[in-house]
């Protein structure tokens, strides 16, 4: 039997995020885009996907990887998703598109750090190769997390907790911007 529950976008974009240049983890969308979510909004089942676009740009020979890491709590510091370093294309690309989609579901809630999400994603970009390895190649397609997928770090549920999309490229050589930004909740 099925269980009646609705869609909602939660949070759409209207603006870029900032242009990331540093090779340090910095939040990528725009900051009216940052939702907080009331006490107890997370149940197990719940589902949250977040869909992001944008473009990207990577040196020749050492284009490093790039990472997105989801992140809640009061303050929106606890990771609970991450893709993983992605590794970017050793062929220069300038500026060129990118589309993410990731979802997760929770699978704990509580206080203190009893709530989790096991999240997956796909990242699909000419600036990504879909190997393992740094290569040059045409228009990538990875599912993330690289790696072992894991349960994401555990956040309180009986507080209200922010959502942001924080990005990480190794090598300040690169640029990352957000165009496109919206977190649905699926049930």
């Amino acid at each position: 039997m099925g269980v009646q529950t609705w869609q909602e976008t939660l949070v759409s974009s209207v603006a870029d995020g900032p242009t990331l240049t540093a090779a340090a983890a910095a939040s990528c969308i725009p900051t009216g885009a940052r939702i907080i979510l009331p006490n107890n909004y997370f149940y197990v089942g719940k589902i949250l996907r977040i869909t992001m676009q944008g473009r990207i740009s990577c040196v020749v020979t050492t284009p490093g990887t790039a990472r997105f890491d989801v992140r809640t709590g009061p303050s929106g510091t606890i990771i609970c998703y991450d893709t993983g370093a992605m590794n970017l294309n050793i062929v220069a690309k300038t500026t060129v598109p990118w589309w993410l989609e990731i979802e997760l579901y929770c699978r704990a809630v509580g206080s203190g750090t009893a709530s989790n999400f096991f999240g997956f994603g796909r990242f699909q970009s000419e600036a990504v190769v879909g190997a393992p390895l740094p290569s040059a190649g045409g228009n990538g397609s990875l599912i993330a997390p690289v790696g072992t997928p894991a349960v994401g770090t555990g956040f309180d549920n009986t507080a209200a907790n922010a959502i942001d999309v924080f990005f990480t490229q190794t090598v300040a050589t690169g640029s990352m911007t957000v165009h496109n930004y919206r977190v649905d909740a699926l049930n």
